[in-house]
């Protein structure tokens, strides 16, 4: 019996030491000490502001690990859909993916769906405060904990503020009223425009211009540097630019938690300092592209206006709430507010 019990115990350090063997493997195939980082984001233009971010990522952890980690940075080559980088994630393909909160919730972590709704955020300030302060580090355990640490959150990028542009500029809420849209068709998206009066469209972003170009949608909305870059402003639905700033968003840095954990502490604290540089280009990046590609805008003919956003904040306040109890975030849409006040 007592023999039994020692070739039990043998079997089961064997299988530790096996299984620890096969972690190490997975971040150090070579045993020299070194790791290689594939880290992809899903837009193609050498000069997306996510291009910007990931280089300087790559620029920070190579330097200083003094090349013990490698950077191999793709832009769209692995994957233009944010459900294909998360799946390369998960297998071990890439190790560090950017995506956005309505992708999130197709993994399970319906709560993050929450920094998809319209005006959550009253401003950039606003928004900083929120994803750098207190609301960033719940949403970051939240995601941690309910992926089981396939997720982890490494940072949190923008894509530019979302605007209205369409065959006519608005001035109030009732300007509205029947605008075909070019947006979500479905979820707290939807149950804005619909509120405020406008007719949500699902016509494709890639058929978008043509759709503008020959009256097929009235309107759509998105930030500068996105539908310039595709010349929206210059189709007769896409003239006039109305800044309604109804969505300051929310990009997630991620890396997978159950690998970073297998990392020695050292390439940990340098894969985090790496992050949080990448996060200052991405923004710097993408505030320079907005002012950038809103006067390439107007030079090109387009009409800008502003508005009075209260009357847009008082529609999407109730339906905010209602969306907050529907997933169960009322504690973190509070903290939200409390950060505007």
């Amino acid at each position: 019996m007592k023999a039994f019990k020692g070739m039990f115990i043998v079997a089961v350090l064997l299988g530790i030491m096996i299984l620890a063997g096969c972690n190490s493997k997975e971040v150090d195939s070579d045993g020299d000490g070194k790791i290689k980082i594939i880290a992809a984001h899903n837009q193609t233009s050498p000069d997306s502001p996510y291009q910007a971010g990931l280089l300087k990522f790559k620029e920070v952890a190579e330097k200083q690990s003094n090349g013990t980690i490698e950077v191999e940075v793709h832009a769209g080559t692995i994957g233009t859909e944010e459900s294909q980088l998360v799946e390369k994630l998960q297998l071990g393909a890439a190790d560090v993916v950017i995506v956005s909160p309505g992708f999130m919730t197709q993994t399970g972590i319906k709560e993050i769906d929450l920094f998809s709704a319209p005006y959550l955020f009253n401003s950039y300030e606003h928004w900083l405060k929120a994803v750098d302060g207190k609301v960033g580090d719940k949403v970051a355990q939240m995601v941690n904990e309910k992926s089981d640490n396939s997720f982890k959150v490494l940072g949190y990028w923008t894509a530019g503020v979302r605007h209205y542009y369409g065959k006519k500029p608005i001035h109030s809420v009732e300007d509205l009223q029947g605008v075909s849209l070019r947006t979500q068709t479905s979820g707290v998206v939807s149950d804005f425009w619909v509120t405020a009066g406008a007719i949500p469209s699902s016509i494709s972003w890639g058929e978008l211009y043509q759709g503008l170009q020959q009256d097929v949608v009235d309107a759509s909305e998105n930030a500068y540097p996105f539908f310039v870059q595709q010349a929206h402003h210059t189709t007769p639905n896409g003239k006039y630019i109305t800044e309604t700033a109804h969505d300051f968003t929310t990009r997630f840095m991620l890396i997978n938690g159950e690998k970073f954990d297998q990392y020695t502490e050292e390439h940990q604290e340098i894969i985090l300092k790496a992050a949080e540089e990448s996060v200052a280009a991405e923004r710097e990046a993408t505030l320079a592209q907005e002012e950038e590609y809103k006067e390439k805008a107007i030079a090109e003919g387009a009409i800008v206006n502003e508005i009075d956003r209260e009357p847009f904040i008082e529609v999407a306040r109730p339906i905010l709430n209602d969306f907050a109890e529907e997933i169960s975030v009322e504690d973190l849409l509070n903290d939200i507010y409390e950060l505007d006040q």
